[in-house]
């Protein structure tokens, strides 16, 4: 049976850390799930290039015996740049990630997994992890020295034995080869969702949610609840028969590896994010809009002036059209971040160029920062983005009713947590009521329903 797959990525970086280490990659015939591991200075960047490499080979070219050839050889890949980056640069020693990568090729699947990050499959309601972890724990309780209830509290549960990294040995994944069965719905995620969600709860959230970006959403939401400690990401895959509707082909590509973090490098000569987005091979590089500006460059001090000045209008023209792009997609981001005792929501990028800022506030939120949980306003110290200002009033707004902030408005109840005693707001018309910014609107409080409570860790 000819077959085909659906498929939704999500990042998010959590209530804890301060920037986002995991990398995630879905497509038609590839989906990859990377947890950086180093420290801001090299976990997103050991996650980018995992993603980079095998990001090529989302394409239906591969006959079921080649698969996992291939996987093994775009790791390797990733591994020798991981290696020559970490020899070039000293404060990248150490770095490494865990690697999670599916290639599909009509209904067979090879999978490589190396690291603690976790494949599960659901098939006729029931949820079955089909990775094991490389972890110190894992060994223990494969060694009977400790029971499967004991390693979820483990002090040392966060040690892996076996990641790609920047060591120059030979990587030793697990392989298997399978098959794309109809009907099975696929999860990959990094242990900031398994470490503090249990499996029935996954396995309830995936069965019950049909659509894949909401489960996606469903899921991160709730490793947010339970406290967010690290990055959040999941990749969900549904196989299904082919048919004659529209084939979902463009990739999405999530957390460290969607961002620029990766600079130009000697050992690539590509930038990895844009690679990976754009499924660029990672073995034969075209030239750069800067190695032909150089080229033009060379012959111009050979006496081809007009050239020079052609290559260099041109360049010119084409940088004001990117700049102008990137300003026009800027403007369409929102972010929200806690000023002082106010929640600020401002339209565009937390960035600038030189003097030039690429965000301007348009809102503040009723809800006061003093009335958060420790862990929310922790949050809020950085700027929590999103793609549209509908979801992230969505987001806000959620967690507004979930973490029991009370309404402010006069005639409106108040949210009470159990064991909480009721308290008076202050009225709408007292200072301390509705923070505000000059010349700024006040967004309306909204009304949602209470989630679910906070699952097993």
């Amino acid at each position: 049976m000819s077959v085909e797959i659906r498929y939704a990525a999500l990042s998010d970086v959590g209530l804890v850390r301060k920037n986002n280490q995991d990398s995630g990659y879905a497509g038609q015939h590839l989906l990859v799930l990377a947890d950086g591991m180093g420290g801001p200075a090299g976990g997103d960047i050991a996650s980018s290039v995992a993603v980079a490499h095998l990001a090529p080979l989302d394409q239906d070219s591969y006959p079921a015996e080649e698969l996992l050839p291939a996987l093994t050889k775009a790791l390797n890949d990733a591994h020798d740049e991981l290696i020559s980056r970490s020899r070039r640069d000293p404060d990248l020693e150490g770095m490494g990630t865990t690697c999670i990568a599916i290639l599909r090729s009509s209904n067979k699947m090879a999978m490589l997994h190396i690291g603690d990050s976790r494949a599960f499959r659901l098939r006729d309601g029931q949820l079955t992890q089909v990775t094991k972890d490389h972890s110190f724990v894992q060994y223990l309780v494969d060694t009977g020295q400790i029971s499967p209830e004991e390693a979820q509290n483990h002090p040392q549960k966060n040690v892996v034995l076996r990641v790609l990294g920047d060591q120059d040995e030979p990587l030793l994944p697990d392989e298997s080869l399978r098959e794309a069965i109809v009907g099975d719905r696929w999860l990959l995620c990094s242990d900031g969702l398994s470490g503090v969600v249990s499996t029935e709860t996954i396995n309830e959230v995936m069965t019950s949610t049909p659509n894949l970006e909401e489960c996606a959403q469903k899921l991160v939401h709730l490793a947010l609840r339970a406290g967010g400690p690290d990055n959040i990401t999941v990749v969900l895959f549904d196989v299904i028969s082919s048919s004659a509707d529209i084939l979902q082909s463009e990739p999405q590509v999530v957390g460290a590896a969607a961002t620029d973090r990766l600079a130009k490098s000697a050992a690539t000569g590509f930038s990895s994010a844009r690679a990976a987005a754009l499924g660029a091979s990672t073995d034969s590089v075209a030239p750069s809009d800067e190695d032909k500006d150089t080229d033009l460059e060379t012959s111009s001090r050979r006496g081809r002036k007009i050239a020079k000045w052609v290559g260099s209008f041109l360049f010119l023209l084409a940088l004001v059209g990117g700049v102008f792009a990137g300003y026009s997609w800027s403007q369409s981001q929102y972010y929200a971040i806690a000023e002082g005792d106010a929640i600020v929501i401002y339209q565009g990028i937390p960035q600038s160029l030189g003097p030039i800022s690429l965000s301007h506030p348009v809102s503040v939120k009723k809800y006061k920062v003093s009335d958060l949980s420790p862990a929310l306003r922790t949050r809020l110290e950085t700027p929590v983005t999103r793609s549209s200002r509908q979801a992230l009033d969505t987001y806000l707004d959620s967690l507004v009713t979930e973490d029991g902030w009370r309404r402010l408005n006069e005639d409106s109840p108040q949210v009470i947590l159990p064991g909480q005693t009721p308290s008076v707001p202050p009225t709408a018309s007292s200072p301390e009521a509705v923070p505000q910014l000059p010349g700024l609107s006040v967004s309306p409080t909204p009304s949602a329903p209470k989630g679910p409570d906070t699952p097993n860790k």
